[in-house]
């Protein structure tokens, strides 16, 4: 009587450990959605960066041209800084947007992971 006792104590025990263990992926696997969907978010809003920061740039190389015909030194001094200010702007925003690719990467394995780790304790 007493190892039966003990099979079913055991049993028990276990049985509540995986199903927090279990839960517990459930919430790694939720939020590992949201980080998802955050980086997603950020991706889109890096890219909009980036297309405003290639327009301000064309219309930088525009106005540097026209200071160029104009031959005036101060247009083309303020010119060539404005360009500089967008270049190191885009250089940034793309900067900014491999990051944020990476990280989505990086979610995305993880959350395949919990959920390997999950379907692993349910098949136990």
């Amino acid at each position: 009587m007493r190892t039966l006792m003990t099979a079913v104590t055991v049993g028990t025990v276990a049985g509540v450990l995986g199903l927090g263990f279990g839960l517990a992926g459930a919430q790694e696997a939720r939020q590992d959605v949201q980080d998802i969907r955050q980086d997603r978010q950020e991706l889109r809003q890096d890219t909009r960066e980036i297309r405003q920061d290639k327009r301000e740039l064309f219309q930088d190389r525009k106005a540097l041209r026209e200071a160029l015909r104009s031959g005036d030194p101060e247009a083309i001094k303020k010119a060539r800084e404005e360009m500089r200010k967008d270049r190191r702007e885009l250089r940034e925003d793309v900067r900014d947007r491999r990051d944020d690719a990476r990280d989505l990467r990086q979610d995305r394995h993880e959350l395949r992971r919990d959920l390997g780790q999950r379907r692993q304790g349910f098949r136990r």
